[in-house]
């Protein structure tokens, strides 16, 4: 399976490693033709004002609505969630609306306040994942159809709604290749 990255702005190149590091093939994406290309795409972390300019400056915009609709698998984190999300309370920002959750950005304070931690996530196994909450939103609701996999502070950091699996925060800089492989598998259906 080739699996894509949005490779506009954020930490892009470190989801490519880990993919590729999990055994698949993995592509930055730029254009509606590389789009076309993959059979997943996982959206970074980064600045979600600026990812979502870019998106449309690029052509992407419409193109990933369509592929969204059509149930393309996608990874979101930190920014990536903002970017997916239904509404972005406190905020007039425009958001694709795929993810049936409200987030609230840089919920946990700026750059100074980011903060490492370990995270118990079953349907990853029983050792606890490193978690690296960067600028991070919070997810303040989600709908019927979103599956919450972790919380941090009674607060949704890890969900799931069909073939799409956000996360507020950044697996991609760990060396924790769990939440990658899961999402390969979510991908392919055996998940």
């Amino acid at each position: 399976m080739r699996v894509g990255v949005l490779a506009m702005q954020g930490a892009f190149r470190e989801h490519v490693d880990a993919f590729r590091r999990c055994g698949c093939e993995a592509m930055e994406v730029r254009t509606r033709e590389e789009l076309d290309e993959v059979a997943a795409l996982a959206i970074p972390g980064g600045e979600s004002t600026a990812i979502t300019k870019l998106l449309r400056s690029f052509g992407l915009w419409e193109a990933l609505l369509k592929r969204g609709a059509e149930d393309l698998p996608i990874l979101a984190t930190c920014a990536g969630v903002i970017v997916l999300a239904r509404g972005i309370v406190g905020s007039d920002q425009v958001s694709l609306g795929l993810l049936d959750v409200a987030v609230r950005r840089n919920a946990y304070g700026r750059q100074v306040d980011s903060f490492e931690t370990e995270l118990k996530i079953e349907a990853l196994g029983t050792e606890p994942v490193p978690a690296i909450f960067i600028r991070a939103p919070i997810i303040e609701s989600v709908g019927p159809k979103v599956e919450v996999l972790a919380t941090y502070r009674e607060k949704a950091v890890l969900v799931r709604q069909g073939r799409i699996l956000a996360a507020t925060f950044h697996p991609e800089l760990t060396a924790d290749l769990r939440l990658h492989q899961y999402f390969l598998e979510m991908a392919e259906g055996k998940r």
